[in-house]
């Protein structure tokens, strides 16, 4: 295990860490307007993830940091040539976020109407645009050289990434309705159980038409799994699904949610053993493409934020353990709630 593979899996890590915490969020605020019918239904939904939504998107940070100062070569191409696609990320998490915030501010119906559907599009886009950059990271984009990438934000809505971006709406879905079920009461909460079912068939089935795709494309990431030992990520990812419906079925809320978020984490390291050891694969020369040897930092680098990382991320965990403990159960309105 190299510095460089060593970093690849941390970043891989955090990022799986965000997938499936701000996933969640991210899934209560497409569900949002549509299994919240009354104004305290919807105190509720904002509730479910108030005290931890920002927490959550702490790893997204940790995700940039990391690429930042391991790999600053894949942090700057993805700036040239998908700028505009992170400029509108950053801009839907802005909106999403005040929208949380504002949105109790007034008591006028209008005033939360608005908000409440800012909220609901903005996750959307954010679920969207997300799917749609992993979608053109599996695929490879015009890489030059140089190491910038020439794309313009139509050219990087292809079929493939679009569809992955709609896939993506359907788990992140899925796994908000299951974090409804843990966090509302009846009427709500029965409200979401007749819908989670049709989220966890789209996913499934959009799941394995995206999986056939991959593999009819020749997108690369099948070479990997020549071996046996990466096997473990995708069988792993089918074993946390069943796991999830039989859960369900059996009335395990509990398990079930644990098990969609390991299906999450699975995925995505199913994804990312299939890329290894390209970060950004190109499509005009397969020679241009970055790896983690040929966009590494230093060595000394990747040392010194090994020991920073080693010092830092357990108090990062522990925060995120502690808040999500705090604030377990069913969501009580009080007169500091949203």
């Amino acid at each position: 295990m190299t510095l460089e593979g060593l970093w690849y899996g941390l970043f891989v890590a955090v990022i799986a860490a965000y997938l499936v915490l701000d996933g969640f969020d991210l899934g209560v605020g497409m569900l949002h307007p549509f299994v919240a019918r009354t104004d305290e239904e919807r105190r509720i939904s904002l509730n479910s993830i108030g005290p931890i939504w920002d927490g959550n998107e702490v790893w997204l940070v940790v995700g940039g940091g990391i690429l930042f100062g391991a790999f600053p070569v894949v942090y700057a191409s993805l700036f040239s040539g998908f700028y505009l696609a992170l400029m509108l990320v950053l801009l839907f998490l802005i909106l999403r976020t005040v929208s949380i915030e504002f949105r109790s501010k007034r008591d006028s119906p209008r005033w939360r109407a608005t908000w409440d559907v800012l909220f609901s599009l903005s996750s959307y886009a954010l679920a969207v645009l997300l799917g749609v950059a992993f979608g053109n990271v599996i695929t490879g984009v015009p890489l030059n050289e140089h190491g910038e990438v020439h794309a313009s934000l139509i050219d990087l809505l292809k079929p493939f990434p679009v569809w992955v971006g709609l896939t993506t709406v359907a788990m992140l879905l899925m796994h908000g309705s299951l974090y409804l079920r843990l966090k509302t009461d009846d009427p709500m909460q029965a409200r979401v159980a007749r819908w989670s079912p049709r989220f966890i068939a789209a996913f499934a089935a959009m799941g394995i038409v995206t999986v056939v795709w991959t593999y009819l494309d020749d997108h690369g990431l099948s070479a990997n799994y020549d071996n046996i030992w990466p096997l473990i990520f995708p069988v792993g990812a089918a074993v946390a699904f069943i796991t999830l419906v039989i859960s369900l079925r059996r009335g395990h809320e509990v398990r079930a949610f644990f098990a969609s978020s390991v299906t999450l984490a699975m995925v995505l390291a199913s994804v990312a053993t299939g890329l290894f050891p390209n970060m950004l694969k190109s499509t005009i020369d397969p020679s241009y493409s970055m790896t983690i040897s040929n966009a590494s930092a230093a060595n000394e680098t990747l040392t010194v934020m090994l020991i920073v990382a080693i010092i830092g991320l357990p108090f990062v965990l522990t925060y995120t353990a502690g808040v999500q403990y705090l604030f377990r159960g069913k969501v009580q309105l009080g007169s500091d709630s949203y």
